[in-house]
């Protein structure tokens, strides 16, 4: 089955007052193009597989059918579930429905973990029409008898690759078997991998396939560069610099490590006013990340450093850049870092770092995204600082590891050293004998 670009405006879906008033007012004005391909098939009652990046509009683009479906506050049970992967993700979409259902009495909750659930028990206890959670804490709250499943007639599978790499399956699959067969199923994805389209397979009845752009591949909207730096301390002192230019309005500095970003962020509270950086990772609580988030969405915070758990469900419309300070090394995740910026048809910049033992990361992503990433030449300005012994050592076993993964056989520089060591050696014993002087007879 085949969708064609026809819709052009919100009214052509037929949708009802209250949903049009709601979506105008949010200044949605001409639908995206995974809207117009999704909303019709999801209206019609069919599955969906959509491949969609974010920032494409794909949360509107399920949402508004589902509030169509669901009309209005009816009974106790959820009538329909969104699972996604990260609560920042749990809480994107939740508002999205606040600001979409502003019109309407449905009811709804994002479940997550990371806080107690008894508040979220008796909201549950009142009644809901739509659900949206974490695979985890859904669980636990249907373990605890406080969830009723039997009404549930839709189903959502958002970021279904990160619940992947995350993995979600045990719990994806236990949650399969305890929701009603017959039902609708929508699962979106920014990338189609194997593991993804087994999943599919699985839970999907004739799934109509929307892709709106190819897969694993970066919004054009964003211009994308490179810089070689040797060391830690080269990248932040880089950082620093870059962050001197008034055009870096609202920025994302995303690091491989909860360390490092902590590192970063102590660096650049040093450098800055303290209030204009924020950083987020798994081991800050709840309400310090919800903080940290809405301070930047406001435009309070400049700076937000943070691991990968945030890479996804932040819908910040204004990003201006994103800095990769570390190569992820879950390719996937470079498409979702640097997706933060260039939202909503905005133009956005990723910069990424790379030291020695990144470049093979680097060509891995460039093989994904299907582009090389233009390299830069750092400012004569910026000094370049002697690498510690430590850090060169660790760089130099990751690399080994790499030439590891390539080729089993490979035994590491130590070893490549020593037979090298052997082989001089014994040319140069070979050039003695052949150049001594001849035996007197």
């Amino acid at each position: 089955m085949t969708t064609d670009l026809q819709p052009i405006t919100f009214e052509s879906f037929k949708l009802n007052k209250q949903l049009l008033t709601a979506v105008a007012e949010a200044g949605y004005e001409t639908p995206t193009e995974i809207q117009q391909k999704a909303i019709p098939v999801v209206q019609g009652g069919h599955d969906v597989l959509g491949i969609a990046q974010t920032g494409t509009g794909k949360t509107a683009a399920y949402l508004l059918p589902i509030l169509m479906k669901v009309k209005y506050a009816q009974g106790v049970a959820p009538r329909a579930l969104i699972l996604a992967p990260t609560r920042e993700l749990v809480m994107q979409i939740d508002k999205a429905i606040t600001e979409l259902g502003k019109y309407t009495d449905i009811r709804h909750l994002g479940i997550y973990g990371g806080i107690g659930p008894k508040t979220q028990i008796e909201t549950i206890q009142k009644g809901l029409d739509i659900i949206v959670a974490t695979p985890g804490r859904f669980m636990d709250i249907y373990l605890k008898g406080e969830l009723i499943t039997k009404d549930i007639r839709t189903l959502v599978l958002d970021e279904a690759d990160r619940m992947m790499d995350m993995g979600f399956m045990p719990q994806i699959r236990r949650i399969l078997e305890i929701i009603p067969v017959k039902r609708q199923n929508l699962l979106f994805s920014a990338t189609f991998l194997p593991r993804v389209e087994t999943l599919s397979e699985e839970f999907l009845e004739h799934p109509v396939r929307i892709e709106v752009a190819p897969q694993a591949s970066t919004p054009e909207v964003v211009k994308q560069s490179l810089y070689e730096l040797p060391n830690v301390k080269t990248k932040a002192h880089f950082l620093e610099y870059l962050l001197q230019n008034a055009e870096l309005s609202r920025i994302i500095v995303f690091t491989r490590t909860k360390q490092t970003a902590e590192n970063i962020y102590r660096f650049l509270t040093r450098k800055m006013r303290e209030d204009e950086v924020r950083v987020i990772h798994a081991n800050k609580g709840q309400n310090t990340r919800i903080n940290s988030m809405e301070s930047f969405k406001e435009g309070n915070v400049r700076v937000l450093v943070a691991t990968d758990v945030a890479a996804r469900g932040i819908d910040v419309q204004e990003v201006s850049h994103v800095i990769n300070f570390d190569v992820p090394i879950v390719y996937e995740d470079y498409v979702h870092r640097i997706g933060r910026t260039g939202r909503a048809f905005r133009t956005g910049e990723a910069i990424t770092f790379m030291n020695k033992a990144e470049k093979y990361h680097i060509e891995k992503i460039e093989k994904l995204i299907r582009m090389t990433i233009p390299r830069e030449t750092l400012p004569a300005e910026i000094e370049i600082f002697k690498t510690p012994f430590e850090e060169d050592q660790e760089m130099n076993r990751e690399i080994d590891n790499q030439k590891r993964r390539e080729n089993p056989e490979f035994q590491g520089a130590f070893h490549e050293k020593k037979r090298q060591k052997g082989t001089n050696a014994k040319q140069g014993k070979k050039s003695t004998k052949s150049t001594g002087k001849p035996r007197r007879k």
